[in-house]
């Protein structure tokens, strides 16, 4: 590390007495990092980031039991220029994808402590890495909000298609003729056009045929 390196000005918001003395002891032994205050809420921290700048805060996620950190980090992205840390006790994914969501570069469990400093580092030089099993963690979670948002749509898109034009969608998949359905259903050939005409409305598509491939590729068949 270079002596004339600027020091790394870092505000802690921390509302565990023991676990912050711990961890100011701990980064006071690095060079480079200035603990430049502290706070026991993320109100107070707030207030204080909006009068003194940091380069990096560190936010735990949980205070009076709890996520005041998650609004707290997302007001002082907003009024300060520092870059925020979550500290959490446990690697939760939703809180990880809140974080981020918050304006968070960064998200470390406190049992990785001894990574907090290099951590630190890489927030200040504005190339944050994210843990590796936050990484999983947060990829985990985006593939399950996409499927719940893919469950959620195809609920909707059910819900708009009546059951008889599912079926008719149903046998145009399976090769028959309009003029087939109409005959399986016992009606005229205007019916079945006018259910197609409410399909292609609903689901999109230039043809009968796409419609039903789209809602076969969708699961709704």
């Amino acid at each position: 590390m270079e002596s004339n390196a600027p020091n790394i000005r870092v505000f802690i918001c921390e509302d565990d007495p023991d676990w912050l003395r711990g961890l100011k002891s701990y980064l006071q032994k690095e060079p480079d990092i200035e603990i430049i205050g502290e706070a026991s809420t993320g109100e107070a921290g707030v207030a204080f980031l909006e009068q003194t700048e940091a380069d990096v805060v560190l936010m735990d996620i949980m205070m009076s039991d709890n996520p005041e950190g998650l609004w707290a980090a997302a007001e002082i992205v907003k009024c300060s220029g520092a870059r925020v840390i979550m500290l959490s006790s446990m690697e939760e994914k939703e809180m990880i994808f809140e974080a981020f969501k918050a304006g968070a570069v960064d998200y470390m469990v406190k049992s990785n402590f001894t990574e907090i400093p290099q951590a630190i580092r890489s927030a200040y030089q504005s190339r944050s890495a994210i843990h590796p099993s936050v990484a999983a963690q947060m990829r985990e979670e985006f593939r399950r909000l996409k499927q719940l948002e893919h469950e959620v749509r195809l609920k909707e898109l059910k819900n708009l298609l009546t059951p008889t034009e599912i079926q008719v969608l149903d046998l145009i998949e399976k090769g028959h003729t309009q003029t087939q359905i109409a005959d399986k259903f016992v009606v005229s050939i205007r019916t079945i056009k006018v259910h197609v005409g409410n399909i292609l409305k609903k689901l999109g598509g230039k043809s009968s045929k796409e419609a039903a491939q789209k809602a076969k590729d969708m699961g709704i068949l």
